[in-house]
């Protein structure tokens, strides 16, 4: 992996860690709909003005309608899971279950793309979960429905990232690609419309009770423009370079990100059940993207010479 790759795949967990922490803080305010709708709307404000300083070519090759319905699984849908988990469990929480995304991957490649389901990657799924229950019942969150309402909605987020990363190999990286930055912007409008009438019935059956202070804008301003536009360029781009399998690992990084923002900005509590389950969880990463070792060929057997 070249450096500049290591730089970018450092720099997505951090922000995307940071986005645990701001949909925490707005969540609660706004509620699912509302949060996860401005998050794209400023994800698209963002990434139309990057892409008129950048002066580039508005050429989707025809699959302007392909990034959209990406958009949808993988954003649109997963950031209003996000948004409901947020408003039931702590940011590093969120974070953890978020590192489940490869293990997704690979349960969905074996059971829709024709992937190859091995042993090891079957282990490191069920290592996985075990590493998500783990956490779910010891946690310094007590164990309840509003837990589990959360942690499934990490995990059906997690499920929408899987197929997302199949897809975008499939219909956009394949037959020549498309820049990552209108990648980006196609996915987040494809996002936006689909957020939009579920954003309009939030308001009429359940507005929010007030609509936040300056700082939830502020984290909205953030969560749309830095953890989604800018962070998605940074996604495609690493789609592009080294594949998904090694932009997954991206999973890695990102619990202790989360974890130490939520500790830092929101005083969550630090508890030994975040390391115990983040270590299963990464045991499990590690089974499920370590690479085969190479088939060595058998030595061809030596000819039979006569007296």
């Amino acid at each position: 992996m070249r450096p500049s790759d290591l730089l970018r795949l450092l720099g997505l967990a951090a922000i995307w860690g940071a986005s645990f922490l701001f949909m925490r803080i707005i969540a609660p305010e706004l509620g699912t709909f509302p949060t996860a709708f401005f998050r794209v709307l400023f994800a698209c404000i963002g990434l139309l003005a990057i892409l008129a300083v950048m002066r580039i070519q508005w050429d989707f090759r025809g699959k302007l309608k392909l990034c959209m319905i990406l958009g949808m699984i993988n954003s649109g849908v997963p950031f209003a899971l996000y948004a409901l988990a947020a408003q039931f469990l702590p940011t590093g929480y969120s974070a953890i279950f978020n590192a489940t995304t490869p293990m997704m991957g690979v349960l969905i490649g074996a059971l829709f793309f024709s992937e190859t389901l091995t042993v090891a990657k079957t282990i490191g799924v069920l290592f996985g979960l075990s590493g998500v229950a783990l956490l779910t019942r010891t946690g310094p969150v007590a164990f309840d429905i509003e837990l589990l309402i959360g942690a499934l909605a990490c995990l059906g987020a997690t499920a929408c990232y899987g197929f997302g990363g199949f897809l975008t190999r499939r219909w956009i990286n394949q037959h020549g690609g498309l820049s990552s930055e209108l990648v980006a912007f196609g996915s987040q409008a494809g996002a936006a419309l689909c957020l939009l009438p579920l954003f309009g019935l939030s308001l009429l059956v359940a507005p929010p009770d007030n609509w936040g202070d300056g700082t939830v804008w502020l984290s909205l301003l953030g969560l749309g423009i830095v953890c989604t536009a800018f962070a998605y360029i940074l996604y495609f781009r690493l789609l592009a370079n080294i594949g998904p399998v090694r932009t997954l690992t991206v999973t890695f990084i990102i619990p202790p990100f989360g974890v130490l923002w939520g500790a830092l900005f929101l005083d969550e509590p630090l508890d030994w059940a975040y390391a115990y389950g983040g270590a299963m969880i990464a045991i499990a990463l590690w089974l499920v993207l370590r690479q085969a070792p190479p088939k060595t060929a058998a030595a061809p057997a030596p000819e039979a010479t006569s007296d």
